[in-house]
């Protein structure tokens, strides 16, 4: 089958930059002597997870304890939770550590304290890391509370856990205005790790692991001593927003979006069938002013790729994206059009499968079978 074939929209996977994806930032980090744990969030595919495990991911991060049964099911080994599970999903857990090696966050001492209780009924060990607060300020703990050494050495006295290191996520990162600002914060999250860590070591708390993961940050946090591990997630296919942040080109872009012009009501407006319900309403961000919800690129997508600047997609409704024209465009009704996303891991949540293509052909189609799992 060949894209022309494809009803529209579709997601489209590109084999060999979706390869040259993982093979380069795999390479990076063992070249660093650092692990690399990818976060399937991206993709949510058991499929690719094995691509990058085969090719030297030492295992993979899940969201959602549904990520990970379907992870698991499909013979992924070695999952970590990077996100803080209630202890409600007790049960859950028990039954996929049967399957995988497991570990989870932690960021509350009750918390703590439930899981390890919930371990010692099962009569098994949980392996977690605190979750750090490195500037984001979504989850994890203050690194400068006073009751901070406190918290880590009282996780890590709790029968049914084993305490593993220092886990975190600089989202902040996302909020660069220039790779400086960019690799200050990598700069200041493993600062921020490490000393906690040292401090840590004082009071007799050994934690083997510094865990960060983030695209923006990666090409930076390569560079900073301490280091174990790394969780990027966008890198595998990247989009819009990488790009805008410097870690990316458009070439390095693997999953787009087809789409048709199904209306030209003006000169200076036509129609295309992918709206917010493919795209997503995620807005880009990056070193300067990004605006619309994706990139139309230009011909037909072969590097070197270029956008058309004539083109921009100024809204969507669920089922529509409205393009401004500006200036003259060719394009008419029936016509198809490759779309680079603002945010690839919401668009690959929102199909069933991709379609995986090498040039115009569609060599297979990969089912998204984590898409929904939010439990």
């Amino acid at each position: 089958m060949f894209l022309f074939e494809l009803p529209t929209p579709q997601v489209i996977i590109d084999r060999e930059r979706l390869l040259n994806n993982i093979r380069r930032v795999q390479d990076l980090a063992s070249a660093a002597g650092i692990s690399l744990r990818p976060h399937s969030k991206t993709h949510k595919s058991p499929t690719i997870a094995r691509w990058q495990i085969d090719r030297g991911a030492a295992g993979i991060c899940c969201a959602k304890v549904g990520e990970a049964e379907v992870m698991a099911a499909a013979g992924l080994a070695n999952i970590r939770l990077a996100y803080p599970i209630n202890p409600s999903n007790a049960a859950r857990l028990v039954a996929l550590m049967e399957r995988a090696s497991l570990s989870i966050v932690i960021d509350h001492l009750a918390v703590a304290r439930a899981w390890s209780d919930a371990m010692r009924r099962a009569d098994r060990r949980l392996d977690v890391l605190v979750k750090v607060d490195v500037g984001f300020h979504r989850c994890g703990i203050d690194p400068d509370a006073s009751g901070t050494p406190d918290f880590i050495r009282s996780v890590g006295s709790l029968p049914g856990l084993r305490l593993r290191g220092l886990l975190s996520h600089a989202g902040q990162g996302y909020q660069a205005t220039s790779a400086t600002e960019l690799c200050a914060v990598a700069r200041r999250e493993v600062e921020i790790l490490t000393r906690l860590r040292d401090r840590a070591a004082r009071d007799a708390v050994a934690l083997e692991e510094i865990s960060v993961g983030a695209t923006p940050t990666l090409r930076y946090s390569l560079q900073q001593p301490g280091i174990t591990e790394l969780r990027p997630g966008n890198y595998v296919y990247f989009d819009r927003t990488q790009v805008a942040l410097g870690a990316a080109t458009l070439d390095d872009c693997a999953l787009t979006v087809l789409a048709t012009v199904v209306s030209a009501p003006a000169a200076d407006r036509i129609i295309l069938d992918c709206g917010s319900k493919t795209l997503t309403n995620d807005q880009a961000r990056g070193f300067s002013s990004v605006s619309g919800y994706g990139a139309v690129l230009a011909g037909d997508g072969e590097p070197p790729r270029r956008v058309d600047a004539a083109l921009s997609i100024e809204r969507l409704s669920e089922e529509h994206a409205t393009v401004r024209v500006t200036g003259r465009t060719k394009l008419k009704p029936g016509d198809r059009v490759r779309v680079v996303p603002n945010h690839s891991c919401v668009v690959s949540n929102l199909v069933d499968a991709v379609q995986l293509v090498e040039g115009d052909e569609v060599v297979d189609t990969i089912p998204v079978a984590a898409r929904g799992k939010i439990t």
